[in-house]
């Protein structure tokens, strides 16, 4: 993808930086990412991506707006209540950048979809709110050997996480062997709503470094983050033998 001058007046702050420049942009230009998940994660996630130039972008949700998403899922408005996530979603990020190409998917992604979904796009953002899909998007990931960045908040916290599985490490499972008996997410447990925005731009910082190939990336670590104690700190992911025997 070519540079016009517009282009550059548009992304000039980040084109003057030593470690992006003409060539970085237009890495960020060409890279193709899928967004699972249209909601407090997703939003700002999407929002930032677009507005850094990523050109080539999926999004999935099946959900419609309610009005208690309002709060976190800063997209969206009184007038986006009962409509789509995708849909809304795409028709505000595509007035950011006029070269933006969003294809929507409103459909559950499960094990019928995943390949026809995911195998477009190089990178792969899970902020979905349940573990059934999670090991789902991380065993395919694996399987296909995609960049899978996830994240996830609760109540005061929020985690984020990063596989690289075109070369060898941990996944999810290793970090979490066997599914939860009880799901820990917004619905059931509440969300402070700043944190799904630092967690969801910290996942827009973490895939633009993957894209432009900077060094001390998050691979096979946990970044933690706690909005009361305003602590970050991060955890580095043991692979576990005994994960291979559960990824499908």
């Amino acid at each position: 993808m070519k540079l016009d001058i517009m282009d550059y007046k548009r992304f000039e702050k980040q084109i003057i930086l030593k470690k992006i420049g003409f060539s970085g942009q237009k890495k960020i230009n060409k890279a193709k990412i899928l967004i699972i998940g249209m909601g407090g994660l997703g939003c700002p996630l999407l929002t930032y991506l677009a507005s850094s130039g990523v050109c080539n972008i999926g999004i999935v949700d099946y959900d419609k707006v309610e009005l208690s998403n309002l709060n976190r899922q800063i997209l969206f408005n009184n007038s986006d209540v009962g409509k789509f996530k995708v849909n809304q979603a795409k028709s505000k990020i595509c007035k950011i950048y006029k070269k933006i190409k969003i294809k929507t998917f409103r459909v559950k992604i499960s094990k019928n979809n995943i390949n026809s979904i995911i195998k477009n796009f190089d990178i792969v953002c899970d902020g979905t709110d349940n573990f059934n899909t999670r090991y789902l998007i991380n065993d395919f990931c694996k399987k296909n050997k995609k960049i899978l960045i996830s994240a996830a908040i609760s109540k005061f916290d929020g985690h984020l996480f990063k596989y690289n599985f075109k070369k060898k490490g941990p996944c999810l499972r290793c970090f979490m062997p066997d599914q939860p008996l009880e799901e820990n997410n917004c619905e059931t447990e509440g969300i402070f709503a700043p944190v799904a925005g630092i967690i969801g731009a910290l996942q827009a910082n973490e895939v633009l470094k993957t894209v432009l190939g900077l060094k001390d990336d998050l691979n096979n670590n946990i970044l933690v983050f706690n909005s009361l104690t305003m602590s970050l700190r991060k955890i580095k992911i043991i692979k576990s033998l005994n994960c291979l025997n559960k990824c499908h």
